[in-house]
């Protein structure tokens, strides 16, 4: 399991996809894509769809995520998003009161109970007390990471 903090932006992209009976129909799918602002986060994903769309297609809408970490999985069988919104249990000192602070991430997983069992493990790493307030499958396809620019090699001089 590994984590990534960044800013994430949550993508719809609308395209013409071949089905597998051979019809083309019209889909509108979610990505999210690590981006520093709206207009790269458009970049981002036009360039990561780019390979897998022939023909039109169109950025429906960008948004910025409510959640700053993404826990990855390693394994192939984790093939959905969970939204995972925790709850970091601290004690005021001046009132002694309980106070909740709540926390979203979004969690590679198979499953429900596969989500749960990733979130503590990467959780049982920190000394917080928390609670799982809620948990729930999202639509996101696939989530891509920012990737650093190559840069172009200089021609060498004559």
């Amino acid at each position: 399991m590994r984590s990534r903090t960044a800013d994430w932006f949550e993508t719809k992209i609308r395209y013409e996809k071949m089905m597998e009976d051979g019809m083309p129909k019209k889909v509108t799918e979610q990505y999210t894509v690590d981006a520093l602002s709206f207009t790269e986060a458009e970049s981002s994903i036009t360039e990561e769809m780019s390979s897998y769309i022939r023909g039109e297609y169109e950025v429906a809408d960008i948004k910025k995520a409510t959640y700053k970490e993404v826990f990855f999985s390693e394994a192939d069988s984790d093939d959905r998003w969970y939204k995972a919104k925790l709850q970091f249990i601290t004690i005021d000192e001046k009132t002694e009161k309980e106070k909740r602070s709540n926390v979203y991430y979004l969690v590679q997983a198979s499953s429900l109970p596969v989500a749960v069992k990733h979130i503590e493990e990467v959780m049982g790493t920190t000394a917080i007390d928390y609670v799982i307030a809620s948990l729930a499958e999202t639509m996101i396809m696939d989530v891509f990471e920012h990737k650093a620019p190559v840069p172009s090699s200089e021609s060498p001089s004559e």
